[in-house]
């Protein structure tokens, strides 16, 4: 009977551990060896530390294009962020040969960061597949497209069309080391809000959690896509973690963590007890349920606040007990004069930034070692 009784105890521990041990890695059970490996990676470091990323930092920067090896973060630190993000949302809607042009542009920038060792975040501007206006949503045009694309829409067979290409887009994406690049593929981003046309007030709950849990489904499964990492990020609409949790797709479809606020950041005035709060609720959640956690945007436009890494920013992100795996800000505009979100030589907010560079908390690419082992 103590035998018996032994025997039950060891098989209800080794249990326990195996289900613990399955939460701590990606949702994809076939991820790469390398995606797994960053997976485990931004885990331990977002204990004690943040990466720091940029949008579309090594493509354009204020004033140029296409300089190979550049970013402004570079140009002001001697470092390239540690997550670059990149967007698909020239891989459909478009003619063919300007889709494929996009296509090889991308894979390029995706390649290089992976060969330096830096991260990869994937954005999805996704335009509209069933009538125009393009991502965003424009009343006189715009047709709520989920009902049409989820299973049983009749757009469906045109959504897998699409995911088919970017399946075969991540699947032919290899580093100099012949390995598949990880990529944090963030879809359907800022969803809680209005502005694109699949935010909440365009599809009921359940028509979105059949779209995040289709797309998941068939590049996963349908379609062997395994070097994605899958984000989950509203943007700053809510205060509790029932309401972050609103339109959730369920702990077996979401990998990370996030949210997109630029509101409480200084964007509509400074109310960083509230951003911070809400980076809270997503961080005990990720902690408790053994997901990955990020502020996955951020920013101020021009930043006209020339000390906003340290006073805004760092102080949100590093107040509390928060493990945040990485912080991303938009991008800077070639051509605008005024729509940048990093800094440059010569911008105002250098002297801060580089004290934010400094800082044992934060992360760029030099920092970073082999995230991929």
């Amino acid at each position: 009977m103590i035998h018996t009784r032994l025997l039950i105890l060891v098989l209800s521990i080794s249990a326990s551990h195996f289900v613990m041990a399955q939460s701590q890695g990606p949702v994809d059970a076939k991820a790469t060896k390398e995606t797994k490996a960053l997976y485990k990676n931004l885990k331990k470091l977002a204990k004690h530390h943040t990466v720091f990323g940029h949008q579309h930092a090594t493509e354009y920067g204020h004033g140029w294009v296409g300089d190979e090896n550049r970013s402004d973060v570079k140009s002001v630190t001697g470092s390239h962020p540690g997550v670059i993000g990149v967007d698909l949302s020239g891989f459909s809607g478009r003619p063919a040969a300007d889709v494929e042009k996009t296509k090889t542009e991308v894979r390029k920038t995706v390649i290089d960061t992976y060969n330096r060792g830096g991260i990869i975040t994937v954005a999805w501007h996704f335009p509209n597949p069933v009538s125009t206006g393009g991502f965003y949503w424009k009343d006189s045009v715009s047709l709520p497209a989920v009902k049409y694309i989820i299973p049983g829409g009749k757009a469906h067979d045109t959504y897998k069309e699409i995911l088919r290409s970017i399946a075969n887009w991540a699947n032919n994406t290899r580093g100099a080391d012949g390995k598949l690049v990880p990529m944090i593929f963030r879809p359907f981003h800022e969803f809680d809000g209005e502005w694109f046309w699949w935010g909440k007030p365009h599809c009921t709950r359940e028509e979105f959690i059949s779209l995040w849990q289709f797309t998941v489904s068939y590049l996963r499964d349908s379609m062997g896509v395994h070097n994605f990492i899958y984000a989950f990020s509203p943007d700053n609409k809510f205060t509790t973690t029932a309401e972050y949790l609103e339109r959730y797709p369920g702990d077996g479809w979401v990998d990370l963590l996030g949210m997109d606020n630029y509101g409480d950041m200084g964007r509509d005035g400074y109310n960083l007890d509230q951003a911070s709060k809400k980076l809270q609720i997503i961080s005990d959640y990720a902690r408790k349920n053994g997901k990955l956690a990020a502020f996955t945007e951020t920013g101020l436009e021009s930043l006209p606040n020339p000390n906003w890494w340290m006073e805004v920013l760092l102080k949100v992100m590093h107040s509390g007990n928060k493990q945040l795996c990485y912080v991303l800000v938009w991008r800077n505009d070639a051509q605008s004069p005024t729509h940048y979100y990093a800094p440059f030589p010569g911008h105002n907010s250098v002297p801060d930034f580089i004290k934010f560079y400094n800082d044992p908390y934060t992360l760029f690419e030099k920092d970073l070692g082999n995230i991929y082992k």
